[in-house]
């Protein structure tokens, strides 16, 4: 998916942890790790408000479109690891 969560580099040039993120915007260390390692599938207008609110930064700052070229460079690069995002079956 060429949509990609940057919230790990701006954590780190606010330099603000995860737990204190997390306290902040109101939800859980496990909700906001999965927000930053690209676990999800979308996230909720409010919970990215409150995240550009207390790092200070727009919407653009923590979410990217990458080319399927630069897609395919990161991954080599080990900065992206692949999501699988279909359907899981249910028994």
């Amino acid at each position: 998916m060429p949509i990609v969560m940057r919230l790990d580099r701006i954590m780190a040039e606010k330099k603000i942890s995860s737990m204190e993120l997390a306290a902040r915007i109101g939800t859980s260390t496990v909700n906001l790790s999965n927000i930053k390692n690209g676990h999800i599938r979308g996230v909720r207008f409010s919970t990215l408000e409150a995240m550009c609110q207390v790092l200070n930064c727009k919407p653009g700052d923590l979410i990217d479109y990458v080319t399927p070229e630069e897609l395919a460079q990161e991954r080599a690069l080990g900065e992206i690891k692949e999501r699988s995002y279909k359907k899981r079956s249910e028994d």
